[in-house]
């Protein structure tokens, strides 16, 4: 092996010799240019001296090609990292040690739709909103889809356990994983799961592979559980005097029992973003998005909503349905967006994605305002609300050493206060290589240790997605 420097930047790790790849017999196809090897050296959060160039890349058409190569590159000490739609926030998907990146977006059939069984058999490079329209035409959709479905594919949503704006009445994606086809390190190939809507036979294999990020094996196939499309769909807004006021709404109204599909956070600070962004309108005070999903009775459950938010002092309560409603709504969708345009000087920073239990989501919020304070940083809050998840931004300069590191500090101290309300560090992106300080943190050593033995059994050289999730030695 020898190792390289990249034109800027440090040097990149150690290269593989990858011709071995030249010799398989693949249905796909395998690059080693320079505008493949670049495109595939990020995710879609990762800094530009954090991008490491894979030796070559390989776009599998087949479980057989994805056995083929893991087993080949497994023999040689070849590092294997597979790639998705390039779209996660902590850097999963970088080939921190090179080796092979192994994109799975041509694996995207949508093999079989059960609609008898509520199922769909789907490859790991279909997208999720495709998934989704897929099955509409037989009056179902699947739940989880995240906020990013539209340019997601299922096989990145099993492997970092994603979810979105529907958790709270729906559950994450491992909640509507059946039965899950893998390539383990050795390049076998297992079938983990069940259609069964439940069983009780053996170690659960399955949840041991959706988050694990590609580190324990590479799906290749996945039964997906779906459900009926409500027949009453509708959404809306409130508008709060003080982000307190907003936030204990949000908790009673959970705790409360209110039917509630979405339920979505907005500070001030971030409907100042989404009007500088797409002139939504909105006014600049804490918000909350709100959507019902029946097959009847939702004008109950929304009085019920109302209810709640009125002795919370809600000014406004705006609901609607249709168009209207995705109106409502594009501001949220599109918030992201918005963080990276509002200062050009200025960068996101790595995104917070703290989840704390439902009654500690006030104290969070308020430490989120503290901390901005303290350390004189803007950072605007928001977040899927109602299972407890908070997404913010550290807007920071680049050239400024003060600045980024009050802004490290900072997003260090949040993260801590989500632990030690009994939170976590993750609710949706994974831990990836951004989050692996807070593992042991959260889990603590043994948790930690008991992780690594189990990767070191299923992957004893070291192949599958190294440098990810857990710290090394």
């Amino acid at each position: 092996m020898t190792r390289e420097r990249t034109a800027d930047g440090p040097p990149d790790p150690p290269r593989h010799d990858v011709g071995f790849l030249a010799d398989l017999e693949l249905d796909g196809e395998v690059s080693r240019g320079d505008a493949d090897r670049a495109e595939h050296a990020t995710d879609y959060a990762t800094d530009d001296a954090d991008a490491v160039r894979p030796d070559a890349v390989v776009y599998p058409e087949s479980t057989a090609d994805v056995s083929a190569v893991v087993a080949a590159a497994d023999e040689r000490g070849v590092p294997v990292t597979a790639y998705a739609a390039g779209t996660g926030l902590e850097d999963a998907a970088v080939p921190a040690h090179a080796g092979i990146s192994l994109d799975m977006t041509r694996m995207d059939a949508i093999h079989e739709i059960r609609p008898d069984d509520l199922q769909v058999d789907v490859g790991p490079g279909a997208v999720g909103a495709d998934v989704d329209e897929a099955v509409a035409s037989h009056g179902l959709f699947f739940p989880p889809l995240p906020s990013s479905g539209d340019i997601s594919t299922v096989g990145g949503m099993i492997a970092t356990d994603a979810s979105g704006m529907r958790t709270v009445k729906y559950g994450e994606v491992a909640d509507w994983v059946l039965e899950l086809e893998v390539v383990l390190a050795d390049g076998s190939v297992t079938t983990v799961g069940s259609k069964a809507a439940k069983s009780s036979s053996g170690y659960n294999l399955k949840e041991l592979i959706v988050g694990s990020e590609g580190t324990l094996g590479i799906v290749t196939r996945a039964t997906l559980e779906l459900a009926g499309r409500p027949e009453q769909v509708r959404g809306g807004r409130a508008t709060f005097p003080t982000l307190d006021d907003a936030t204990a709404a949000i908790s009673d109204a959970v705790t409360a029992g209110v039917d509630v599909a979405k339920i979505e956070l907005f500070d001030a600070e971030t409907a100042m973003l989404a009007n500088d962004y797409s002139d939504a309108a909105l006014p600049e005070r804490p918000m909350v998005f709100v959507e019902f999903h029946a097959n009847h009775g939702i004008d109950e459950e929304i009085d019920f909503c109302r209810a709640v938010f009125e002795a919370h002092d809600v000014a406004a309560f705006e609901m609607a349905g249709g168009e209207h409603m995705e109106e409502l709504w594009r501001a949220r969708k599109d918030i992201t967006y918005a963080a990276e345009a509002y200062d050009p000087g200025r960068e996101m920073g790595q995104p917070g994605d703290v989840t704390v239990p439902i009654g500690s989501y006030p104290e969070m919020i308020r430490a989120v305002k503290d901390v901005a304070d303290e350390y004189d940083l803007f950072v605007p809050c928001f977040g899927h609300a109602g299972d407890g998840n908070l997404h913010y931004f550290v807007l920071r300069d680049p050239d400024d050493p003060d600045e980024l590191a009050r802004a490290e500090a900072a997003y260090g101290d949040l993260v801590e206060r989500a632990l030690e309300l009994g939170g976590t560090a993750t609710g949706e992106h994974g831990i990836g290589a951004g989050k692996r300080t807070y593992l042991e943190r959260e889990h603590g050593a043994d948790a930690v240790g008991a992780m690594r033995a189990i990767k070191e059994a299923l992957d004893p050289n070291g192949t599958l997605n190294p440098g990810k999730i857990v710290p090394e030695e």
